[in-house]
Parts: structure tokens; sequence; C-alpha cells
């Protein structure tokens, strides 16, 4: 009985969902903060989107004797890329909000930088590095959203298992053309 008393009943819910229609996916019970989860997934489109960019030139600039491989792998992270920023940029629309996706000020509200380039060496170290902090920050956003927004949360969760796989794939490439482990075992 304990358990049935934490669930609405089915004529409430039915109220409930013929009110605010403007609100469209955020209905009464939402326990987060729209404003706040739309402020931080726009920090993730941003991200993401600098991701491609840094993952498309570097897929197009890599050069020697193994770039044809690596370029596409830079090119598969690059398209996984898009569809993290599609991903966030969809839910910032379900929760009322516009997806920013101007050029201006994009590198300001990215939390990765687009980085220099160079050898291949010094592009795989960008992206890992990158990785790495797209892993941190997004490890960050789970503990903020769950169970306040696990719509979010879950999303995030995807992103972020995409994301250790790239920086896996990264740390891979640096030891096959280093030769040793640029990260401890």
């Amino acid at each position: 009985m304990a358990e049935t008393a934490l669930l609405t009943d089915v004529k409430t819910l039915r109220e409930r969902a013929r009110k605010s229609l403007d609100d469209g996916a955020v209905t009464p019970n939402y326990q987060g903060d729209v404003d706040k989860a739309i402020e931080l997934l726009q920090v993730v489109v941003a991200t993401e989107l600098v991701c491609v960019l840094r993952y498309t030139m570097h897929s197009i600039a890599v050069a020697g004797i193994t770039s044809e491989s690596v370029g596409a792998e830079f090119a598969e992270h690059a398209e996984s890329e898009r569809g993290h920023m599609l991903a966030a940029a969809e839910r910032i629309d379900q929760l009322g909000g516009v997806p920013n996706f101007s050029p201006e000020g994009l590198a300001s509200r990215s939390a990765t930088e687009y980085g220099t380039g160079g050898n291949l060496v010094q592009m795989v170290k960008d992206n890992l590095i990158a990785e790495r902090l797209v892993i941190e920050h997004y490890r960050e956003l789970i503990r903020y959203f769950g169970d306040k927004d696990p719509t979010t949360r879950v999303m995030i969760e995807g992103i972020l298992a995409d994301e250790e796989e790239h920086a896996s794939d990264m740390h891979d490439l640096l030891v096959a053309h280093e030769g040793k482990p640029f990260l401890p075992a």
C-alpha cells in the first residue's frame, strides 16, 4: 500500500496534462530549474560544436604515413560529437528554450578549446585533453541533474559513455604513435 501512495491517481494526472499546454514537455512535477538546465545545455551544445569543428579540422589536416586511418577516426568522432550536439539542442527545445548555434562567442561558451593543430601526435593530444575535460564536466552535470531531471541526466550519461570511448581511442592512438603510454596504464 505504501508504494501506491507515491503514485498520483490517473484522474489527477489527466487534469494536470490538460493545463499549461504552452509548457510542452515541462510538466508540474518537473523538479529541476528549467532556466538553469537550458543554460547548462547551451554549454553542452557549444562544447560539442567546438569538438565537431576540431575533429573535422584534424581529419582534414592530418598528414603522414598513417594519416588515412587516423583521419577516418577523427571524422568518425566528429560525426559522433555532432549527434551529441543535436541531442543537447533537442533537449533545450523540449525544455522550451532555443539552442544557441551562433558562431559569435562560440569558443567562450564551450567547455573545450578548439586547439592549435600541428602534427599528428599533437592533434591526438589535443583531442585526448578535450575528451578528458568533457568527461569531468559531464560527470558533474550528471550529478547536478540527478533525479531532478532524469531525462537530461540519462542523455548526458549516454554522451559520457561515448566520450569515454573517444578518450580511450585517442589514448590508443597516442600510444601507437609515441610508443609509450601518455597516461598510466
